[in-house]
This record gives structure tokens, sequence and C-alpha cells, in this order.
């Protein structure tokens, strides 16, 4: 959600401010398996059409909701809700529309999200999904074809495409869970020597640092009651990261912040975690935040 993605920009981006995430540079869509994304607007044909169907039955339900949608707004912005009502669905139908490229939506988290529709970008859907596969490598790799169709909401036959269209820019890699593919530009970087990590940074739920699928979760947590601590069944929690490691979960209320260590922490990490709280752009709790530690 849009808060989600603020505090995202926020880990990474030094001067975020509560309305970053609204800055004309961005929309919002539903994307991979129709949550909401914050996404650059230049890269909307990436985190749309990448995911469009190929399959004529799933294409035909996509366009025509789409142009039936487009129809219904003539222009103009309705609540998503009542879209959904006038044309006779469920409005979470609509989401299935969204890999037309279309369809643009305002989410602040608190109410019904706002849609309307935009033109469709003039890009291939298959040079799309190879951009959305290759980014994928990019930030999530050493990746499969498997955890990709997962992570993206399409089928495994296309995720498997995908990698194949993108067979001579990847190399291959073994890791502790299994052969992947990284992008072949990347080698460099992963041989590197690590740079120094932030002290202390707080991610929040479905942060793409651990946006990981099925043994790939492996690699960046190896104790199984902690992995099952983190990507819960539920509403996943944040991850608190000490010096480039993930070391407890986390999560807020009102202003509220309630760390759950996994190990001891030193005086100085406790107070770069309560430093980094402080630091939050939250409109409404902006610099007001207290820390509860459970350990």
């Amino acid at each position: 959600m849009p808060r989600a993605a603020l505090l995202s920009i926020h880990a990474r981006v030094e001067g975020t401010r509560p309305s970053t995430w609204e800055d004309s540079s961005l929309v919002q869509i539903w994307g991979p398996r129709h949550h909401a994304y914050v996404i650059p607007a230049r890269d909307l044909a990436v985190f749309s059409l990448g995911r469009l169907s190929d399959e004529d039955g799933a294409l035909r339900v996509a366009q025509d909701l789409a142009a039936r949608l487009h129809r219904l707004l003539d222009g103009a912005r309705m609540a998503y809700g009542e879209a959904g009502r006038a044309l006779g669905h469920n409005p979470n139908r609509l989401r299935y529309a969204a890999p037309t490229g279309t369809i643009l939506i305002r989410w602040d988290g608190a109410r019904q999200p706002t849609v309307w529709t935009v033109p469709r970008p003039e890009v291939d859907p298959r040079d799309a999904r190879l951009e959305l596969a290759r980014r994928y490598v990019h930030v999530f790799g050493p990746a499969t074809a498997e955890a990709f169709a997962q992570w993206a909401g399409i089928s495994l036959p296309r995720g498997v495409a995908a990698f194949d269209g993108l067979r001579k820019w990847l190399t291959p890699v073994r890791t502790p869970v299994g052969d992947s593919w990284i992008l072949t530009s990347d080698e460099p970087t992963l041989r590197a020597a690590p740079r120094p990590a932030a002290s202390a940074r707080l991610l929040p739920s479905g942060d793409a640092y651990f946006l990981l699928q099925g043994r790939d979760r492996e690699l960046l947590v190896r104790d199984a009651s902690r992995r099952r601590a983190l990507w819960t069944s539920r509403v996943w929690p944040g991850a608190v990261l000490v010096d480039g490691e993930i070391v407890g979960t986390w999560r807020r209320a009102l202003g509220t912040v309630t760390i759950q260590a996994w190990r001891r922490l030193s005086r100085g990490a406790r107070d770069a975690v309560e430093a980094e709280a402080a630091s939050l752009p939250l409109p409404d709790v902006q610099g007001r935040f207290v820390v509860r530690w459970e350990d």
C-alpha cells in the first residue's frame, strides 16, 4: 500500500517526505498478484503489459473489462466500489483489467481506491514481460523462472518463456538452495566486496528486500522459526535491519513501534533503530514515535 511504498523509498532515499509517494513522477496500479504498487510513471508498461495474459480467455476478460470501464468513466474518476457496481461486478474484479496498462488508481490505504483510465502504452507485451523478468533478476537474483512467475502472478510457462528470452543476458549460478540465474552484467557487483551498510533500517511489510518466494527465503534468513515470524500466513510484519542483516520484525500501531528482536542487540544498535523509527516520514505521527522492545 502507499504508506509501505513511502517507507521503502525512505529506507533508500535521503530527504523522503510524507508527500513523496504522491510525486508526479509516480503512479499507482494494481500490479503483480493484483496488489497495489507505486511505480515510476515511465514504467507503466513494464508492470502492467508485462503481466498481460497470452491466453485467449483471460486476455478477452481483461480487455473487455478495461473497455467497459473506459466507456463508463468517460474521462472521469470514480471510487472503484462504485465503478464495479455500475458494471455489475464485484469491484475486485476490476483488478483483472489492470494488465492492459489502461487503468490507474489512487489509494491512501484508508478509503476505497479511486480509479480512472489512460491510453494503453505503445509497447509490445512480450517486450514488457522480458523487461519485467530482467528487473526481477536484477533485484531478486539469484532467481529462477518459477520464482519470477509466482511473484508476477503469471503462468509458469510464461515465466519460463521470459527467462528463455533473456538467456543470452543471464549467467547460471549455484546457491545453497539450488541452481539459479543472475544477470551477467550484475556479476561484478555480486563478486565485489560489500559496501558499508546503514546502521539501521525499518523495512515495511512487502518491501522488495525480503519479497522472496519458496526456498529463496533461506538465503536471507536461515533459521526456520525466524522465517515463519517474518513471512507469516497473514499480513507480514516489517523487517528490522541492523548493519545489513535482518535481526527482527516490527509493527506499528499509531505512534507506537513494537520491535521483536531475534537476538540481544547492543545499545548502539538499539539507539540506531530508535533513531530510524523517529525519522519515519508518516504525516500523522512524524517524529513522535514510541519504540517498545520485545526481546
